[in-house]
Order: C-alpha cells, then structure tokens, then sequence
C-alpha cells in the first residue's frame, strides 16, 4: 500500500503539499498508480494518482471511515535525552508499535530543554505512513512536569524510575486498562524530589526489570509491552 497523508472532507481527499511534491519530484510516480490517502484520523480514502504539472491528486474510488484504533490507549510522558537522535528514535519505534500519546516532560535533571517539536511530528507522520497507520499519535509540546501532572487520572498513570529503595509493582502486575500513561525520567533518572512529588499525587511506580534501561529504551520497552498486549487480547 502506498500511503500518504492528506486532508478528507466529505468525498474529497486532497494530499498534503510537502507529500505532492514527494510524490512527483522524489518518486516520481506515473498518474494511474494505485494511491492511499489518510487524515490520521482513522479516515482513508483509496483511489489512483491524477498529476497535474507538479501537482499530484487523488481521483477516488473507496472512503472508509472511523477505522478502528489501537486499544488499550498508550500515552508516554519521556524526558528528552541530550543526544536527541535518541529520542527522534523513540518516537520513530513508538510510533510503528502504535503510541497513541508522546508528551515531552522537562524535569530537573534534564539537560536539553531546546525540542524541535515540529521536526518530531514530521517523523512521527513519517513513521505512521510506513506502519501503514490511520490514526496518528499526538505530539504535544514539550511541558514541566509540575503542569503535566495536572491534567492526568492517577488511576491510569505510571512512573518507571529506578529507586530500588522504594515500593515498585511489576509491570506484568498493571491492570488492564482502556488506556495507559507512563513517565519515563531523564539521564540520572527522576530527582528524589521528583519521586516524591509523584508518590504524593498517588502516581504508582513501576520496575521494567533488573537492568537499568536508557531513557529511549525504557520508553521503547513499555510501547513493546503494551503492543504485545494489543495484538494478544
């Protein structure tokens, strides 16, 4: 399937600029060519490419709408990393595994505070197109962790951090739920402050195993659980 994003209103679909110019100039497709256009928003409208000079449409044969999610709902809240290649990663494999949710948190260990947000939700995009994905994940902007923690149910939210002196349930002891957050600490990991102010919003701490993960592993760790979790209801 040859997927690309766009916009879909009523019978119409028309394909986002930057994937028109994808499409003629970089592969350099024939018009007549099967075609598959997404809003990410579980909408899909499938049909053969119309070009006009460099212009690339859509002449439509199906639209299926509200195709079906991912359940259960993954939300992560992740500290950026320094190297930011290395979350660009996370997202990418979150992403593909079906992540409903990225929120980047900035904590007191965090070392880069600068995100190109738009540049990850381009790779997000990128990654939803090449898992064939039809509902694409939220990327929201980047936000301290005192305000993220305003906004979440503590009766689905869960904090991986790696305080062995502390209580910790297995991640194999969560319950299933319709939907899931998680937060995934910095380099060195949440503050003892930070762990505090968590267990004091009722915020339950988990152990992902024995091995201490970095960040963008942990993060790819609890997206792979929750996808094999998915696929094996």
């Amino acid at each position: 399937m040859k997927l690309f994003y766009g916009e879909i209103i009523g019978n119409k679909a028309i394909i986002n600029d930057d994937e028109q110019q994808h499409i003629v100039k970089v592969l350099r497709m024939k018009e007549g060519e099967e075609i598959h256009v997404t809003d990410g928003k579980g909408n899909l409208a499938s049909g053969t490419l119309i070009i006009e000079g460099k212009k690339a449409g859509i002449k439509i044969s199906e639209i299926k709408e509200n195709l079906p999610g991912f359940s259960p709902k993954l939300h992560i809240a992740i500290a950026p990393t320094k190297n930011i290649d290395r979350i660009e990663f996370f997202v990418e494999k979150a992403v593909e595994m079906g992540i409903s949710e990225i929120s980047i948190i900035l904590t007191e260990k965090t070392e880069r505070k600068n995100i190109n947000i738009d540049k990850i939700r381009k790779q997000s995009i990128a990654a939803s197109k090449q898992s064939l994905r039809f509902h694409f994940p939220a990327i929201h902007d980047a936000i301290k962790l005192s305000d993220f923690l305003k906004n979440i149910n503590p009766e689905n939210t869960f904090v991986a951090h790696c305080n062995e002196s502390l209580e910790r349930i297995k991640l194999t002891n969560i319950p299933q739920l319709k939907q899931l957050t998680f937060l995934i600490g910095p380099e060195g990991d949440f503050s003892d402050k930070e762990i505090s102010f968590l267990a004091d919003h009722k915020i339950k701490a988990v152990s992902l195993g024995n091995q201490r993960l970095r960040t963008e592993t942990a993060g790819v760790f609890v997206t792979a659980w929750n996808y094999y979790n998915m696929i094996n209801k």
